[in-house]
């Protein structure tokens, strides 16, 4: 983890310098965001939006691609990129826990900009000739994972709930980021991945040899769907219509939740989030059909009331857009509490002098947030 950090950090220093400087509320000549790796859906529609940016305010929009989270979050942690297209690693940094529940990082006061939610679904994908053609079917299998990435790991580990599987009823197979993983697909090292439905990762196994399924969770089966949810609340059933694999008007049931999302620390000035938020409503038919997926950036798809407070320049821009209420005002409150609950809670236990040893440090980390939450009334949620 330090390494990664290591690297992205030096890898930003040498692409931004210094950062940008914005006049009152309009966009810098350069901004600097951190993505996945260079091909996935996250990356090609933060290009997209960079090109709207360069053409509407003349702003020159570097993208770092980045293997996990860790890594995608490090530049922004130091002041070396003002954003990012994350994953649900977003939500798993907010509350301090899997890879975030480490001395170095601990809750993160992050926040949201935009996000999307499209035609995809956000799944694990089979090789075809695995045989894999229901959840069931994945006992057994060789699972991939990254390293450093719990937005892919958990959410892999909260699908195979749906059938009532765990990791140890498949065989895991850890990889160094989600490039590597997906070619491993095609090299016949795994059978099992997670990804957007549209990535272009998927659509290169597709026409592989092994060929590509998509194995549906059917929103019926409650139970399946309570298993998933228990792990990872922030999935919910959704009729996935485009990606690999997809016939025209073909409808699958399929999990998702926004992504990519568009995220900021809490801490970048509220004028300049505003504007870059502003833009990319305002100027949102430049780049929705730029590649698939940034339709999903549309106002009106957004979900206001979700698992991650928005910024305060994002509210701006929402309220400005008549696109914010009194609901998720309230909910806003609700999440901002949760936040500062954590952080709170953070700093009083490092304060503590906490266990050296990387496994009593965690375990007693997760018992001491667990108790805040609990007496602060809140969801637990992660419990190890």
């Amino acid at each position: 983890m330090k390494r990664e950090m290591l690297l992205v950090a030096a890898i930003a220093a040498a692409t931004a310098l210094a950062m940008p400087v914005w006049a009152q509320g309009k966009l810098p000549d350069t901004l600097t965001a951190t993505a996945y790796d260079t091909g996935t859906s996250g990356f090609n529609m933060t290009v997209a939006i960079g090109q709207m940016l360069k053409t509407r305010h003349g702003t020159d929009l570097r993208v770092l691609p980045a293997g996990n989270d860790v890594a995608r979050l490090a530049p922004l942690k130091v002041n070396r990129a003002q954003f990012s297209a994350m994953g649900i690693g977003t939500y798993f940094a907010q509350e301090g826990v899997l890879e975030f529940a480490v001395k170095e990082w601990g809750p993160q006061p992050l926040r949201v900009l935009l996000t999307a939610t499209a035609c995809n679904g956000l799944s694990l994908g089979a090789a075809k000739d695995a045989g894999i053609n229901s959840p069931a079917d994945m006992k057994g299998k060789r699972l991939g994972i990254v390293r450093g990435s719990p937005a892919l790991n958990q959410g892999s580990y909260a699908l195979i709930a749906y059938a009532g599987l765990t990791p140890k009823d498949l065989k895991v197979v850890e990889f160094s980021n989600f490039g590597a993983m997906w070619k491993g697909m095609v090299n016949n090292e795994i059978d099992l991945a997670f990804a957007s439905t549209i990535t272009g990762q998927a659509k290169e196994v597709e026409s592989s040899p092994r060929g590509l399924v998509w194995p549906q969770f059917p929103e019926a089966n409650k139970e399946g769907w309570a298993r998933v949810n228990k792990i990872a609340p922030y999935f919910f059933p959704h009729k996935s219509t485009c990606g690999a694999t997809f016939a025209k008007d073909e409808v699958r049931e399929l999990p998702a939740y926004p992504y990519p999302i568009m995220m900021a620390y809490a801490h970048v000035a509220t004028d300049q989030i505003h504007a870059l938020t502003k833009a990319m409503l305002d100027h949102y038919d430049d780049y929705k059909g730029a590649v698939p997926g940034a339709d999903g950036f549309e106002g009106k798809r957004q979900k206001i009331q979700w698992m991650v407070p928005f910024h305060d320049g994002a509210v701006q821009a929402l309220k400005g857009a008549g696109l914010w209420n009194d609901a998720a005002q309230k909910h806003q409150d609700g999440l901002v509490r949760r936040q500062n609950t954590l952080i709170a809670t953070w700093d009083a236990f490092n304060k503590a002098n906490p266990p050296a040893d990387k496994d009593a440090f965690l375990a007693a980390w997760m018992k001491a947030r667990g108790e805040a939450l609990t007496k602060a009334g809140m969801d637990v949620v992660f419990t190890e």
